[in-house]
């Protein structure tokens, strides 16, 4: 998978995002499924589950053998999310590629979310990266921090562009790899990223500037997407069938729906190094575990048009 030819990378969050605000909860044996079959459909990512407590996060129970069951996978880069030192401390005895820390920009979200201010979270992200330098080399991690709520936020409403470069600032100062803005709630509009893209380059360079997530609260998640890989991102998170949204943020809805973002690019001869058909099996995996959740999608409604294959060689040429 790793050889796999790309001009992108689509990273699936839904075993993560997509689940821990779904109405059901998906059966592990069903979660690996799903990771097998989109490893072998070619995602180079996934975000499997999240370090956080069963209590609160009732679908994220088996975080631990999911972890376990996905590193396994040859090739596979395992992403996982740790809100918190213990979390992270946690995740990484089973050794994840990746630990993502969600600090929002928000204060009030953060506190919602991880019931910490961001002040408060840095010293934490702080704690964590200090360590991982206690680790072997061969069982360190990357340490991403998500700056959520980067593009508005449901119960503070804007979020000053100012705010979000000094808190990536801050978390990069405290030993984070790389920091990625994200529309938690679906407030962002194609402008409103193309800004801030432009002026997080500027500010931390483009290297320690992670992936593009954004939420398809109003319809514009692709627009968004569109928007950030005009302006240089070349990563992706999105969510199969569209499925997610946050817990702790009143009103947010879910992801980017995976599908129709591979088929964009792939429409656009931008190469994803996924196979369509093979992804579209995974909503068979979705449906059978969770017939309660609707899943959403132009893609598996519309399917692939008529000469798609020549149209794509024709956009590559």
């Amino acid at each position: 998978m790793s050889s796999t030819p790309r001009d992108v990378e689509i990273v699936e969050v839904g075993p993560r995002d997509g689940l821990q605000n779904a109405t059901g909860i998906m059966a592990t044996e069903a979660k690996k499924a799903w990771i097998e079959q989109a490893a072998k459909a070619g995602f180079p990512e996934i975000e499997v589950c999240s370090f956080v407590p069963p209590k609160l996060v009732p679908a994220m129970h088996d975080s631990p053998e999911l972890t376990d069951y996905a590193v396994a996978i040859e090739g596979l880069t395992v992403s996982v999310l740790a809100p918190n030192l213990r979390g992270a401390q946690n995740a990484a005895a089973h050794h994840p590629d990746k630990i993502v820390m969600p600090i929002s920009v928000s204060r009030s979200h953060c506190l919602s979310n991880i019931r910490k201010t961001p002040e408060e979270a840095v010293e934490d992200l702080r704690a964590i990266a200090e360590f991982r330098a206690g680790l072997p080399k061969d069982e360190q991690f990357i340490l991403e921090v998500g700056l959520s709520t980067a593009f508005g936020c449901t119960m503070e409403g804007h979020v000053p562009d100012d705010d979000i470069l000094r808190l990536g600032a801050m978390c990069l100062e405290a030993g984070a790899d790389e920091v990625a803005p994200s529309d938690t709630v679906g407030y962002a509009n194609p402008g409103q990223v193309t800004r801030v893209y432009k002026r997080c380059f500027a500010e931390f360079g483009a290297d320690k500037v992670g992936g593009g997530h954004f939420h398809n609260t109003r319809g514009l998640g692709i627009a968004n997407c569109l928007a950030a890989y005009e302006v240089g991102i070349r990563a992706f998170d999105t969510s199969l069938a569209g499925l997610g949204g946050c817990p702790f943020a009143p009103g947010a809805s879910g992801n980017v729906v995976t599908e129709d973002l591979v088929f964009m690019f792939e429409a656009m001869g931008v190469r994803t190094g996924i196979d369509i058909d093979a992804m579209l099996a995974c909503r068979e995996i979705v449906r059978a575990a969770l017939p309660e959740d609707p899943l959403y999608g132009h893609l598996s409604e519309s399917g692939i048009p008529k000469g798609f294959s020549d149209a794509v060689a024709a956009a590559a040429e």
